[in-house]
């Protein structure tokens, strides 16, 4: 008995040990990668800084959680790194009555940043297998007012709209019109745009009454939009 005793006090406190070193290197990465940079948004970066990105990568990639670089997930996908979530977020200009939809779940970190911010997140991913361990993740975690579907995100998600924001997280050929159509007027949808295996341009739009704003941000690198094939 005093042997297993012991053994869970040190696995307890190897634990603790283990937490904290995560939450030191989540302050630095915030300072570092973001704030150091052009991140300035209050709510963006508290999001980073709260939500534990070592969750959602697999158990091999956790040393490298906060470093500034894309991480394997599986499936072929990528989890972004972290300056780009963050760059992304701060682009859509959140609050917090809004309601968002995002397109490609992959590990959740993305739908759980923004679930720190606004009142509710729509994500959807093609890939099943992802979103089901996703779905498990988020609600391990708490966040409670993220809803996972696994389905095509090129066609949104039309009963959970209209949404005050949209983004997407993997490089599509074009701007996908469905997702345009969901788009409240004054919302704003931010996507990696131009040819596969290349670089793209991530696009901001901004839907007025009678037009549809596009600005370029910058170059980017990101997985391809991948479609059902139904």
């Amino acid at each position: 008995m005093r042997v297993r005793n012991t053994l869970l006090v040190l696995l307890i406190c190897g634990t603790g040990f283990a937490q904290g070193e995560y939450t030191a290197q989540r302050r630095s990465m915030v300072k570092t990668q973001l704030q150091n940079r052009d991140i300035a948004d209050e709510a963006t970066l508290r999001a980073l800084l709260n939500v534990p990105r070592h969750e959602f990568v697999p158990l091999a990639q956790k040393p490298y959680s906060y470093w500034d670089r894309p991480l394997p997930i599986g499936e072929g996908q990528t989890i972004s790194q972290p300056y780009i979530v963050a760059f992304m977020t701060q682009a859509l200009k959140l609050k917090t009555s809004h309601r968002v939809l995002e397109v490609g779940t992959g590990s959740g970190y993305q739908a759980a940043v923004l679930a720190k911010i606004v009142d509710s997140v729509y994500t959807v991913e093609i890939v099943e297998a992802l979103a089901r361990t996703a779905t498990k993740r988020l609600q391990r975690l708490g966040y409670d007012n993220v809803i996972v579907k696994s389905g095509d995100g090129y066609h949104g998600w039309i009963e959970k709209g209209p949404f005050d924001a949209i983004m997407v997280t993997a490089g599509a050929d074009s701007i996908p019109e469905p997702l345009v159509a969901q788009l409240k007027i004054g919302g704003r949808m931010i996507i990696p745009v131009g040819p596969h295996n290349g670089i793209r341009q991530l696009v901001l739009l901004i839907k007025k009454k009678n037009k549809l704003i596009k600005k370029n941000l910058m170059a980017v690198r990101f997985v391809p939009f991948t479609r059902s094939e139904d």
